[in-house]
């Protein structure tokens, strides 16, 4: 193992991707929000390399958390509930579509080869995505649920050569060539400094992940 995987957190990393899993996956609920605050994520987020994404992105989002009512909050929640949907959901195109075959086929179709070769990926690695309600594979909030289970794997099987291999060809061929675009696409147009932080953050943990598994993501064309 590499001295840079060696150095990791594993602990860390789970609680990051599983903070992630929940932001991205679904329409943000008063219990995610005010668990964020509780627990200071935005003063607590590890700064890693100093980058200026992750600044930017931890003081967005204490932004947010500092403004956020702890008694009525409906009005807060509607508004952070229409901007994750016009970020990543619908009605409609999504500014920031989650899916990553759409980024990556031509024809910018949901369920392309990429997906297929994510579900082929998977089943050859025995990966078990448990999916709340019908979503395609690709999702990226999916992709940080089985990270948080990998990195907690990783906390005990620190020698498991075949778990680092298999996250380093899930971070170089599935995610990387195509992540930073999503939340380059999030920060655009997010209408809050709550997805505004959690894009830059995600981004920059993202970077981290690159650094550590020292990895060159896989060059790929791109169509939005």
């Amino acid at each position: 193992m590499s001295s840079n995987i060696a150095s990791i957190d594993f602990a860390e990393y789970q609680g990051l991707a599983r903070i992630l899993h929940h932001c991205l996956i679904r329409h943000p609920e008063a219990e995610l929000v005010q668990g964020l605050k509780d627990c200071d994520v935005a003063g607590s987020w590890p700064t890693f390399a100093n980058r200026d994404q992750n600044s930017t992105g931890r003081e967005a989002l204490a932004a947010f958390l500092a403004q956020w009512p702890t008694d009525t909050h409906e009005a807060e929640l509607i508004e952070l509930k229409l901007d994750y949907g016009q970020l990543f959901f619908g009605p409609g195109e999504p500014n920031a579509v989650p899916q990553g075959s759409v980024y990556l086929s031509e024809e910018q179709l949901l369920n392309d080869r990429s997906t297929m070769a994510l579900m082929d990926f998977y089943q050859a690695n025995g990966v078990d995505v448990d999916v709340d309600y019908p979503q395609p594979l690709d999702h990226i909030g999916l992709f940080f649920a089985v990270l948080d289970q990998t990195f907690g794997r990783l906390q005990l099987e620190t020698d498991n050569q075949a778990l680092v291999r298999f996250t380093q060809v899930l971070l170089q061929q599935h995610l990387l060539p195509w992540a930073h675009r999503c939340f380059e696409l999030a920060q655009l147009h997010s209408s809050s400094d709550f997805y505004r932080g959690i894009a830059l953050l995600a981004s920059d943990f993202l970077l981290q992940m690159q650094q550590d598994f020292q990895l060159l993501p896989k060059e790929t064309r791109l169509y939005r």
